[in-house]
């Protein structure tokens, strides 16, 4: 592979620097109750003295990661009389503290925290009420609550613990419409009022017993279910670990059948940013009927563990009604929002389509050094994350993208050969029957990247390889000699040997990897130099020819049209144009790839990235038709 730096918003695997920020639409509901006998008319002087506001707070930890967790307080007008204004305190123990809120000022005295109003969400009408959130570290629990001086009764939650999570979810009788669920009792000091249960993130039902039957599935479908507690406050308590059930009979199965070939796609996390991409260009360029799988990327790894990599786009960015795949906006106060969301919905109008999460890529596979000195913690860690229960329905597995085991790509790795298998040895039997694969090197040469780790003893436990063939050349050589970074087959005058899919391939067939657990990669982009006088490959050059996000790279949407291909060598496009040469995938070379990979009996073939496709997915299209 390159040794290049992948580009920030063009190429395939870093992710840019984001300032990240939240923003809060304020809600408030309000409910007005008119008590009339036959006709309506004006209170008595003495009643309209004794109304009052009468108001009440009480808290929810909403959500919790390990090393933070979001809160939630509530301030509600039950009196008679409207409310104006509002200041409410409380005393978190020493070690927990707020760090950003929203929807309300909040400071702080030590451990005593005053949240007052925002000038817009001081009056409360009789039975509105308003929430303001914050984020926090620490384990604490909130207790002497104050609203306006007085107490936080009606059901506050200081002094009151939450419910305990349910114990172990199971599920059986599933049947083509149906399942039973079953989970052991939760606790709470007051008692647990119900359950609630969810179903691929959303509640479907409240139970006051420890089994539930649900019914009136679609057989052959994908389910998962959690359930959480509920006390005699109201307050829910942390949601069991999910269990997931695929109901008996025909219908969209795990993934492509028997003789079905897999078309993968990567969507990049911050292509929602200066790109402009979104999980429903997926449904408007066409490429959401055409694909099977989808990689989303990238993850962290970082710690040890697999870690989020850009909250805001992957769970709290807002879409609107325009914006969003099923046309429905966002709600500032829904549980899941972002990028995951819009896969949520992906799914739910074509689910045939698999998500997996891709974690580490260019820039963060350093991470990978320190998590496998301790691959049981690692796996577990992915796995809790993968299958949180705020997303766990989301995600079909997960993907991992080391650049590269025991060698050197942004950094270097001196973990051994057999990190690899010690590794995904571990995430498998965390996963379990999920699908759990690799994006890999395709550097074919003597002693090269894949000589470097055992890859056959570890395909065992993948499901399959995304062999990353692409980014054999580029003008990271910045004087050439020019050279298609994508080439099919060699080629009189190649810069290096084995710089090729079909040398790749080849190597790792003959390691014993199987041939269906092998797919072909394909760059939805060109990379290029400028100052070129020859047309052919292998002229000299002065540098990277311009690109719109970094220097040396193109989208394929934009090459199509700003420099057309001229030519093609070792099964793959070039162009000149001016002083700038190129090499790029045009739909005619997808298809001889496409061809090749068949004969060749691999699993299909996956592309990095969607964005650098055309509006009506030309290329996705291709790859499609291809491998039929």
């Amino acid at each position: 592979m390159s040794t290049v730096s992948p580009s920030t918003d063009g190429s395939r695997s870093r992710p840019r620097a984001l300032h990240r920020f939240r923003r809060r639409a304020l809600a408030v509901l309000v409910g007005l109750a008119v008590p009339f006998t036959g006709m309506v008319g004006l209170a008595a002087p003495t009643q309209a003295a004794e109304a009052a506001a009468d108001p009440s707070a009480s808290y929810t930890r909403t959500q919790d990661w390990g090393s933070g967790f979001e809160g939630k307080w509530t301030v509600k007008n039950t009196g008679t009389a409207p409310l104006n204004g509002w200041t409410l305190e409380w005393d978190f123990p020493a070690g927990t503290k707020v760090t950003s809120a929203w929807d309300a000022d909040v400071t702080n005295n030590g451990d005593h925290w005053t949240a007052k109003n925002k000038s817009w969400a001081g009056s409360l009408a009789p039975g509105a009420s308003v929430s303001f959130g914050f984020n926090g570290t620490g384990p604490g629990t909130p207790s002497g609550c104050k609203l306006n001086g007085a107490s936080c009764d009606g059901g506050s939650v200081p002094g009151d613990t939450p419910p305990t999570a349910p114990g172990t979810l199971t599920a059986s009788d599933v049947t083509e419409s149906s399942v039973k669920l079953s989970w052991k009792a939760a606790t709470d000091d007051k008692g647990v009022k119900n359950y609630d249960v969810l179903r691929d993130g959303a509640k479907v039902a409240a139970v006051t017993a420890t089994t539930w039957t649900d019914q009136g599935l679609t057989a052959g479908t994908d389910y998962s279910y959690s359930v959480q507690a509920r006390d005699t406050a109201d307050q829910t308590g942390p949601v069991s670990a999910p269990v997931k059930v695929t109901t008996r009979g025909e219908g969209p199965g795990p993934g492509p059948g028997p003789g079905e070939k897999i078309n993968l796609g990567y969507f990049t996390e911050w292509g929602v940013y200066g790109r402009n991409y979104h999980v429903k260009n997926l449904v408007t360029s066409g490429s959401a009927e055409k694909i099977t799988h989808i990689n989303y990327s990238f993850g962290n790894v970082q710690g040890g563990k697999c870690t989020i990599g850009d909250s805001f786009a992957a769970y709290d960015k807002a879409y609107t009604a325009a914006e969003s795949v099923d046309g429905v906006a966002d709600t500032w106060d829904q549980p899941l929002r972002g990028n995951f969301n819009q896969l949520r919905k992906l799914k739910a109008k074509y689910p045939h389509i698999k998500v997996l999460w891709s974690f580490g890529g260019w820039t963060w596979s350093g991470g990978f050094t320190d998590a496998v000195k301790n691959p049981a913690a690692f796996a577990k860690s992915c796995h809790d994350l993968v299958e949180d229960p705020r997303w766990a329905d989301v995600f079909d597995g997960i993907d991992l993208d080391w650049e590269y085991p025991n060698a050197c790509g942004l950094s270097c790795d001196s973990s051994g050969p057999a990190a690899l298998t010690d590794m995904v040895r571990a995430m498998r039997a965390q996963f379990g029957s999920d699908l759990v694969t690799a994006a890999i090197t395709a550097d074919a040469s003597s002693g090269g990247k894949l000589d470097a780790a055992d890859y056959a003893g570890a395909a065992q436990y993948f499901d399959w390889y995304n062999v990353m063939t692409y980014d054999f050349f580029g003008a990271w050589d910045k004087t050439g000699p020019t050279a298609p970074h994508s080439a099919l087959t060699s080629y009189t005058g190649i810069p290096k040997a084995d710089f090729t899919s079909a040398a790749a391939i080849a190597k790792l067939k003959a390691k014993g990897v199987p041939a269906s657990k092998l797919l072909l990669g394909i760059g939805f982009y060109g990379r290029g130099w400028t100052g070129v006088t020859q047309d052919a490959p292998g002229g000299t050059a002065t540098g990277p020819a311009t690109g719109t996000y970094e220097a040396g790279i193109e989208d394929y949407k934009v090459l199509k049209n700003t420099c057309p291909a001229t030519g093609t060598v070792g099964g793959t496009s070039y162009a000149k144009c001016g002083s700038d040469w190129w090499s790029y995938d045009t739909p005619a070379t997808v298809k001889t790839k496409m061809t090749w990979a068949k004969d060749q009996g691999l699993g299909g073939a996956f592309f990095w990235e969607f964005s650098g496709d055309t509006a009506n997915g030309e290329l996705v299209s291709a790859i499609d038709s291809g491998l039929r």
